[in-house]
């Protein structure tokens, strides 16, 4: 068994493109080797900035001999058929075998191929990864005509401790395999030879890279982590950050900087924003939470006290001039009151088709208007100001700057302009949530607005038919759904979903027609069945009650999942949906034969049988508990009230015959068990439910 590595060393690859590489990397090999048959231990590949790596082991030196039998025609057979079979195994006839079958007696070919050395196959392989890895965007240089992510400058491959023999062909010249790589760009440029993984990865530590990502993150986490408690600070956690700058460095060490006591007046979402998009800064805080006037910088670059100072001013003297902007828009965008702003909104454009971005505030201060009535403790008319002043900051310099703190950078302003703090809050608020972890609004006028601002958003969208196809949605229009679903079920707001996008809709104008909003709430009962399924509800049970149809208001309909989700799981529901499904079948198929439905009432005076008469006060009696819970709203009892039903059909299956002799007789039978499968579909569609 040996061992394979493969480097693949270009220039600087981008961060957000380093993982999936690594994973496609890998991904071309092992699909390769296991279509050559070709088994191994394990497969890893590994991602720097400049590099892309992948160390395979205990591959065999070779392919397994293979040994194949072919059957050919008839040993009498015309001489142009045995001359294709022969022609087709490359054998003579001479070579191959007459055997006797019980269909008569046949040519057969025995092949015997030979395995092929591995080392042509990584060879290959290596070929195609160059070739085939999918970059999201890559380039083409010098005069070459293979494209890469960037300049490919060399390609290591040793098999079993030997350079493998071939090349890349990259158009005007080729980069022969080699046993060679480099470490740091500037700490250890000189080649290093490499004689297997272990030598790889242990050389390149020496030389100032460390291969694995995890690990680097890991040191940037640890030290980092130390650097602020050494001032009695916090870092604040950033994944995202943290991922992105593991990809920018191979010897990471990071770095403590001050921000001017000038620029902590500036927001802090304003600071933060700055530096993690445009320096890619750690921001710190203090015991507090408060925003520290610290920063965290990662060098590539080994420990050195006169360079680490030299890197910290250089990084505080670039942060300092991309403060120095946001404090002159900080400072200057409050000279005009937010509210003076919303005309210039005339000129910002919502989308071509649905007109400009004071035509939506327009409508969004409408229709949270009328939320609000719909939502408790939310005054209307703060509802509708917030409304008003949603989208003003984006006519401000430092929105225009730094677009991450729209809406964030109007609740300042409006702070500023003494607006009340309901209204402030819902400018803030009102994009939110704007995915699965991001926290839902819960104050009633920062309900309103963020309701107003998606919900106009997908009515006009589908007003135009602008819906998400397949994998694509340009608007983003799921998540806005998402949105909404989440700001109605968290917050238990009783909405009549249709109505509200009505509503909507009318207030588009001319615009639309009468049906705009017909797939709107199908499209939500889609995206209500992901978020149920993504917390673990079953979603045979989400489609049960989805099938009843004409229900937009979530929360009753969510508490009859619930419902529905407790009653199957117990003894009475499990039994009862088993004697439901019989009684379905035997409907079904008699429903069919006799080409009509068996839905008039049951005639008492034709009930012979005790189990049946019995059954039939049951389901009276199940009628009316159930008329009563569903008009209560309350899904539990409707579900006790069909518990009840468990026994009686029970009995009814084990001691009545359905399809009697008599046809009176049948027929009332039949129409009991119509009468139960009616019953218990007012709760839902128990035919939808699984096991």
């Amino acid at each position: 068994m040996a061992e394979f590595l493969l480097e693949l060393f270009s220039e600087e690859i981008p961060a957000r493109m380093q993982a999936r590489a690594a994973a496609d990397l890998k991904r071309i090999f092992v699909d390769g080797l296991q279509a050559a048959g070709l088994d191994f231990g394990s497969a890893h590949a590994f991602v720097t900035p400049r590099r892309l790596a992948l160390v395979i082991d205990e591959l065999p030196l070779a392919q397994a001999d293979r040994r194949e039998e072919k059957r050919g025609p008839r040993a009498d057979a015309p001489e142009k058929a045995i001359a294709g079979f022969l022609g087709s195994v490359g054998l003579s006839r001479a070579q191959v075998e007459e055997r006797d079958t019980p269909k008569g007696l046949f040519l057969f070919a025995v092949v015997e191929q030979s395995g092929r050395p591995t080392a042509d196959l990584l060879v290959e392989l290596s070929e195609r990864a160059v070739r085939d890895l999918p970059w999201p965007k890559s380039q083409r240089w010098a005069r070459n005509t293979q494209r890469y992510v960037r300049p490919l400058q060399a390609v290591l491959a040793i098999f079993d401790g030997v350079t493998l023999t071939g090349e890349i062909d990259l158009g005007d010249w080729r980069l022969r395999f080699t046993d060679e790589t480099r470490g740091h760009r500037f700490l250890a440029p000189e080649p290093l030879k490499i004689q297997n993984f272990k030598d790889y990865q242990a050389q390149l530590a020496d030389a100032y890279v460390i291969l694995d990502r995890a690990d680097r993150k890991a040191r940037i986490l640890e030290q980092a982590t130390a650097l602020a408690a050494a001032e009695g600070l916090r870092l604040i956690d950033d994944p995202g950050l943290l991922d992105e700058v593991a990809g920018l460095v191979e010897w990471p060490h990071p770095l403590m900087g001050t921000i001017d006591a000038a620029f902590m007046e500036i927001p802090p979402e304003v600071l933060t924003t700055s530096m993690r998009s445009h320096q890619k800064y750690f921001a710190l805080e203090d015991s507090a939470g408060k925003l520290a006037n610290r920063f965290i910088v990662v060098a590539n670059m080994a420990a050195d006290a006169d360079r680490d100072q030299t890197i910290i001013a250089g990084n505080e003297r670039v942060l300092r001039a991309r403060l120095s902007d946001a404090k002159f828009f900080w400072d200057t965008d409050r000279d005009a009151p937010l509210a003076s702003r919303v005309a210039a909104l005339g000129n910002v454009t919502f989308y071509e088709k649905l007109g400009g971005m004071a035509d939506k505030v327009t409508r969004m201060t409408d229709l949270a208007d009328y939320l609000a009535r719909s939502i408790d403790g939310c005054d209307h008319a703060l509802a509708a100001r917030a409304a008003h002043l949603a989208k003003a900051d984006l006519t401000t310099a430092m929105v225009y700057e730094f677009p991450e703190v729209q809406g964030i950078m109007g609740q300042y302003y409006a702070r500023h302009d003494a607006e009340p703090e309901a209204v402030a809050a819902a400018i803030a608020e009102h994009y939110a949530p704007a995915g699965p972890s991001d926290d839902c609004p819960t104050a009633p006028v920062s309900i309103a607005v963020a309701l107003a601002d998606k919900i106009d958003l997908l009515v006009g969208f589908f007003a135009i038919d602008e819906k998400p196809t397949g994998s694509k949605d340009p608007f983003a229009l799921r998540r806005a759904a998402l949105g909404v679903i989440r700001l109605v079920v968290e917050n238990q707001l009783r909405l009549p979903l249709q109505t509200v996008f009505d509503h909507a809709r009318s207030l588009y104008g001319d615009l639309t027609g009468p049906g705009a909003t017909a797939d709107l709430l199908p499209f939500f009962a889609d995206r209500l069945k992901v978020h149920l399924r993504e917390q673990g509800v079953r979603h045979d049970l989400i489609q049960a009650v989805f099938a009843l149809g004409g229900e937009d208001d979530l929360v009753r309909l969510l508490a009859r999942v619930e419902a529905l989700s407790r009653f199957v799981a117990s003894d009475d529901g499990e039994n009862l949906l088993i004697a439901f499904r019989r009684a379905s079948n035997i409907v079904a198929a008699e429903e069919k034969k006799a080409g009509d439905s068996f839905t008039g009432a049951v005639d008492p005076s034709h009930l012979t049988e005790t189990a049946e008469k019995a059954l039939h006060q049951a389901l009276s009696a199940a009628d009316t508990g159930l008329t009563a819970a569903l008009k209560d709203e309350d899904f539990a009892a409707a579900m006790l009230a069909l518990a009840a039903l468990r026994a009686p059909l029970d009995a009814f299956f084990e001691n009545v015959i359905v399809n009697a002799d008599d046809p009176t007789l049948r027929i009332n039978r039949l129409r009991l068990l119509t009468h139960i499968r009616s019953a218990m579909g007012k709760v839902a569609d128990f035919g939808e439910i699984e096991g």
